[in-house]
């Protein structure tokens, strides 16, 4: 006879996945009937907000793309990111392969690695003014300058990350490479990079989503440049009178987009990544 108790249902935790469901899909749905909606039919009335639009028309992405020079702004954005998450990946593995492998037997490579994760509890906002004259001064004022913060600030996060992970990865494979003749720096690459590969994936969505959404550090760093990442540049759309929201809810779609399906791709070695990298 079939166990009774695989059919009986767990009504607390199906309560609560619904009431989740809904707090996701009622922002996203507000934000694409807003984008499509003209801004004669917006209304202070919440069954107004809620309606459909009278008459489906993509005139406001068109709009939101010119406003927002969206090409040359998702090209700054891109190359931000890509670079950001290209070298942290690359960057903070190796720093976690070396702190990781390094601070259980040596006191010294502990207090670097907990100096270097202590700096996830330093708020950006202490940061910014030094940060803004450092940068001036040092000349990478720039897109530059904001990749190489991102690299730095997201250090802590990643190589806490990288550590954890390592933990799971027998050290026997670092040992039988070196018996072969291995070099540290072969076996890294080419046994123990490929096998990070969930913990990659994990680091770079992570990354991207931070570098991606972030406005104050472009802000505050490439201010006077004249070039604009997608978030400087949908602050257009907010003025002392008032906020377009039609453009900028179609705006804020479109630069959904590439991120959406950034994390299609990477998000079958995510939850292992996290998992992994979590616990020992």
């Amino acid at each position: 006879m079939e166990n009774q108790d695989t059919k009986k249902v767990s009504w607390p935790i199906t309560i609560l996945l619904i009431l989740g469901c809904v707090t996701i899909f009622f922002p996203l749905y507000m934000a694409v009937v807003i984008a499509l909606k003209q801004p004669s039919e917006m209304t202070n009335d919440i069954m107004g907000a809620l309606a459909l639009p009278s008459s489906f028309s993509l005139s406001n992405f068109a709009e939101a793309m010119r406003v927002t020079d969206f090409w040359n702004s998702l090209g700054n954005s891109l190359i931000i990111s890509v670079a950001a998450v290209g070298l942290s990946v690359l960057i903070h593995s190796i720093a976690g392969y070396a702190i990781g492998r390094s601070m259980a037997d040596s006191k010294a490579y502990k207090f670097v690695y907990l100096y270097i994760v202590s700096g996830m509890f330093v708020p950006f906002a202490i940061l910014m003014m030094p940060l803004v004259k450092q940068t001036s001064q040092m000349g990478i004022g720039n897109m530059a300058g904001v990749i190489i913060l991102y690299i730095v600030f997201y250090m802590p996060m990643n190589l806490m990350l990288y550590t954890g992970y390592l933990k799971n990865i027998p050290i026997a494979l670092e040992e039988a490479a070196r018996v072969d003749g291995a070099s540290t720096w072969k076996t890294y690459w080419n046994i123990l990079f490929p096998i990070m590969k969930p913990m990659h994936a994990t680091v770079a969505v992570l990354t991207v989503l931070g570098t991606w959404n972030d406005v104050m550090t472009p802000l505050v760093i490439m201010s006077g440049t004249g070039r604009n990442t997608l978030p400087l540049a949908q602050l257009t759309f907010q003025t002392q009178f008032g906020t377009n929201y039609n453009l900028a809810f179609a705006s804020y779609l479109l630069a959904l987009i590439p991120i959406v399906i950034f994390y299609l791709i990477c998000q079958k070695q995510i939850l292992n990544g996290v998992v992994n990298g979590a616990v020992k």
